[in-house]
């Protein structure tokens, strides 16, 4: 049974409290995204990866995440946004059981895989309740501030923890942390988050469903290769298939009766320049996250606990930048202060190009300038473009916004990676082991405590240069931004959706 919602904009305690349940999925997707950075030496001894599968441990749960993210937010408009999260609950409960015990490294790399799928269900679903829950402009700026924060500082939080699991557990407890969680979120979202869906979503697109991810995935796994082998013909197949598949995709949603995107959103400027924002935005962010935290441990020599407590530092940035920036907005607008918050973080790059081997302030302050602005944009940009879409279709909308950050902050360690990688390997002299050619970790795993030396110039070199490539990005974004947004209004709270009473 249903009813029609109060005609009382603003949210009340009700609201805020389930709010800050569905913070604890955000978390725990998020942490799932740094929480390996400190984990991986122990990994390396005990299920001894390849470099090929190392990184495919690294980047697989963002990759499946964001191949499905569309297909799981056009499934929660229709089957209910509550009722996705506690199925995504389960599975994500189950998935990290499984990874804690692999004992091999193609069986964690299949258990990331199904962390990807529980979180691709977790994500649009906490952010296209909020949308629902919080009508008032304001309220829900205010809401999707916290939101980002909590985003960006669970990624911070995934390594602390880490760090601390570590000190006095195996690398399994990582994983198993997600457990107890997501248990409490089962037993708590039933009694506080009410339920939203599209009253009249359609039929589900099927071949639709089956397009998004036939265009995601190849394009990822092809891009994931050339970051790691060079360029390839095969490789530039898989990005190419990919793209043509894309294209089927993006027809089927605009002439298709039951789209599992909303055609209005095609035709929205202010949420197409929103997702590719957002996209550049997390492109950023990971790329510092994936230097930095090697900085920390392998280049400074840092132990494990050590690494992930000075790895926490940049993020106390986040939590003043976010509500900062919504706040500044509301009196100039978001435009101004999502460019400025690209020309930030492109100062924070601009720092991070001046480091040497021993420079841990320049890298921290490096760091917590690009965290600061980037979540500043991320805040804005996510607001702007959920504003932008029918309230009906919430989940679609989170999707999409999500599908590109996921696939944003993927490509930014690969990309950015691939740079340091490849000046790392051309700094590295031909006599040296084939291991330590290929990583910084192999290096300083060694004995030879002057080829430790070189590669940790080799690595800092390579950093240097993935940070200018970082800044021009960030100063180009800075100017699109303008372009983009100019003109460009805030959103009319739209109507809410079908509502289902709590139980």
């Amino acid at each position: 049974m249903t009813h029609s919602p109060s005609t009382n904009l603003r949210a009340g305690r009700r609201e805020w409290t389930a709010f800050v349940v569905l913070l604890l999925p955000l978390l725990l997707v998020s942490m799932d995204v740094s929480v390996l950075y400190f984990a991986i030496p122990s990994i390396t001894r005990e299920l001894d990866p390849s470099a090929t599968q190392q990184l495919w441990i690294f980047d697989v749960y963002a990759f499946a995440l964001a191949g499905l993210l569309i297909t799981m937010g056009s499934l929660g408009d229709r089957i209910g946004r509550r009722r996705l999260l506690l199925i995504g609950a389960t599975a994500f409960g189950l998935a990290s059981v499984t990874a804690a015990y692999a004992t091999s490294a193609e069986m964690l790399i299949a258990a990331r895989a199904l962390l990807g799928v529980g979180g691709a269900t977790l994500m649009p679903s906490t952010m296209g309740l909020v949308r629902n829950m919080f009508r008032d402009d304001r309220q829900r700026g205010q809401a999707i501030g916290i939101w980002s924060g909590a985003m960006a500082g669970g990624i911070a939080l995934g390594s602390v923890l880490s760090g601390v699991l570590l000190e006095h557990f195996w690398w399994g407890s990582v994983f198993l942390i997600n457990v107890p969680a997501m248990l409490l979120l089962l037993v708590l979202a039933p009694l506080l988050v009410p339920e939203f869906k599209d009253p009249a979503p359609g039929k589900f697109d099927l071949l639709g469903a089956v397009l998004s991810m036939g265009a995601v995935l190849p394009v990822v796994y092809g891009l994931k290769e050339i970051a790691a082998e060079g360029f390839g013909a095969a490789r530039l197949l898989y990005v190419a298939g990919g793209l043509a598949v894309g294209g089927l995709f993006v027809r089927r949603q605009r002439r298709g009766r039951d789209a599992m995107i909303s055609r209005e959103l095609f035709r929205d400027r202010v949420f197409g320049a929103g997702i590719s924002l957002n996209a550049v935005a997390a492109f950023a962010m990971m790329g510092s996250a994936y230097f930095t935290t090697q900085y920390l441990q392998s280049v400074l020599g840092m132990g494990t606990l050590e690494a992930a407590l000075w790895s926490l530092a940049p993020s106390l940035a986040v939590g003043i930048a976010a509500p900062a920036a919504t706040a500044v907005a509301a009196r100039s607008g978001k435009a101004p202060v999502i460019a400025s918050g690209f020309a930030i973080g492109a100062a924070g790059y601009g720092v991070l190009a001046l480091t040497g081997t021993d420079s841990l302030w320049l890298v921290l302050t490096g760091a917590a300038v690009i965290a600061g602005g980037i979540v500043m944009v991320m805040a804005l940009v996510s607001d702007m473009a959920l504003a932008a879409a029918p309230a009906e279709k919430a989940g679609s909308a989170a999707s999409l916004l999500e599908t590109g950050q996921e696939f944003g902050g993927a490509m930014g360690m690969a990309v950015l990676g691939s740079i340091g990688t490849a000046v790392y390997r051309s700094d590295m002299p031909g006599s040296a082991p084939a291991a330590a050619r290929e990583t910084l970790g192999a290096a300083v795993a060694g004995t030879d405590h002057s080829l430790i030396a070189t590669a940790r110039e080799a690595f800092v070199h390579g950093m240097r240069y993935a940070a200018v490539g970082g800044t021009v990005l960030l100063a180009v974004a800075a100017g699109v931004a303008v372009l983009l947004l100019r003109g460009t209004k805030a959103a009319a709270p739209a109507p809410a959706p079908e509502r289902e009473p709590v139980a």
